[in-house]
């Protein structure tokens, strides 16, 4: 067996060196902190989650407006704070990435005292959202019975594996599980190889928008009844959901999808191809792009097919088209097709690499790329996603460090006198300001 702590790191070849992170980041535009989007001014949520999908789901609460109250156990707060390397000033990119605009309060809320403080901060909260299986939530005293128990019209969100409910409720689980258990790792890869995840945490990040849009629904509804709402959101679901196109032909046909290298599409066209030098993606949706897409390589008498004038026509004919258009796209670079391409407005692109993603103008200029400097630090972010009158967000506070904010919570909300708060802090039910 190979002792793993005799193995050294591979030294990279020049080809495969990155510049130093600090280059990367200074390559970014430089955006000050502001107020940032105010749809949700004067919510107030306390985040009791961890890893992904839940901070996720905060985060975009946050990035609206709602002012996030992270509570964080005091050895060590979030799991996410310790993935990596890489890490930034001693902080996870990981972590970084889906915590911003909040507020650490390093809590043990396993301890009664520590249970008392969260309890009365869930009575100044709207929403609370929590990612801990049911059996754990009651054990610690924060299932959605006693926490609305304490706040009657409190908006109660569960972000789980399998949901509240169920034999498979208290199961662990995390994104990788769930997507084994939706079927995308299934139909994910080529069709002679293994079953491949996303590579990105596609149903972390899935349930994380569904708890956001349920959360905010909740909110509305509450403005016109008073009531909260118990809302449970799995990952399993969000992720199932999200095979909705593939699933329904199946119920219709019997058909079982199966891997294919991403060349199955309900579209006959809709794939990858290599040209002379680079591959690109080329989607030929529907009868109008077909037929522009054959004028404007040259072959009009394709289009014009009889065999070929339906899209049900085409995916019996697949495999020959498809042949077609990769010999003729193997004789010119890929900038000399997508400028073709995009002048007759045929749907088609490159395949970038992240970096190329990174040094995009377009998504620089949407706000999807930044960095805001603090106490010294360079702190690199991605945008909100969202537009809003026509402007990107603006950051209003950069992923928060473990109990940053404890101290300040435990005075201005709830009104703990220094002596009151010592306790906590000597004792550890919280963690030491971390500016």
């Amino acid at each position: 067996m190979t002792d793993i702590s005799m193995i050294k790191p591979l030294d990279p070849s020049p080809e495969t060196r990155v510049p130093p992170i600090d280059g990367l980041i200074a390559s970014l535009p430089l955006r000050p902190l502001g107020r940032g989007f105010d749809l949700l001014d004067g919510v107030r949520v306390i985040d009791l989650t961890t890893s992904v999908a839940g901070p996720s789901a905060t985060m975009l609460l946050a990035d609206m407006g709602a002012e996030v109250l992270k509570i964080e156990r005091p050895d060590g707060g979030d799991d996410a704070r310790a993935w990596g390397p890489p890490f930034l000033d001693g902080e996870s990119l990981w972590f970084m990435s889906v915590n911003r605009n909040k507020k650490s309060i390093a809590l043990d809320y396993s301890r009664p005292e520590g249970l008392d403080v969260l309890h009365r901060l869930v009575r100044l909260a709207d929403v609370v959202v929590m990612n801990l299986p049911p059996r754990s939530a009651r054990k610690l005293g924060v299932d959605a019975q006693t926490l609305c128990a304490l706040k009657p019209d409190l908006i109660y969100v569960s972000i789980t594996g399998f949901g509240m409910t169920g034999e498979r409720a208290d199961w662990a689980c995390y994104d990788l599980i769930a997507e084994g258990y939706s079927g995308i790792m299934d139909i994910t890869g080529e069709a002679d190889g293994a079953p491949q995840k996303i590579g990105a945490p596609a149903a972390d990040m899935l349930a994380g928008h569904d708890a956001a849009f349920a959360t905010v629904s909740a909110l509305l509804s509450k403005q016109r009844t008073g009531r909260g709402h118990v809302l449970d959101i799995a990952l399993i679901d969000s992720m199932t959901r999200f095979l909705g196109c593939r699933i329904m032909p199946y119920l219709a046909s019997g058909d079982v999808p199966t891997r294919s290298g991403g060349k199955d599409s309900v579209i006959a066209i809709y794939q990858s191809f290599d040209t002379a030098d680079a591959p690109i993606t080329l989607a030929l949706g529907n009868d109008n792009i077909w037929q522009r897409f054959w004028d404007v390589v040259g072959q009009p008498a394709i289009a014009s097919d009889p065999n070929l004038q339906t899209n049900a026509n085409r995916r019996e004919r697949r495999q020959q088209i498809v042949e077609t258009i990769q010999e003729l796209l193997h004789t010119k670079p890929r900038d000399h097709w997508l400028a073709l391409f995009r002048a007759s407005r045929i749907p088609s692109g490159p395949i970038n690499r992240i970096d190329q993603v990174v040094d995009d103008a377009v998504l620089r200029e949407r706000g999807m790329f930044y960095r805001v400097h603090v106490n010294g630090c360079s702190v690199p972010q991605i945008g909100t996603g969202i537009q809003v009158d026509g402007m990107a967000n603006a950051p209003r506070g950069i992923p928060p460090r473990l109990g940053e904010h404890t101290d300040m919570v435990l005075h201005t909300l709830l009104g703990m006198s220094e002596t009151d708060r010592k306790p906590f802090m000597d004792n550890n039910t919280t963690a030491r300001n971390g500016s």
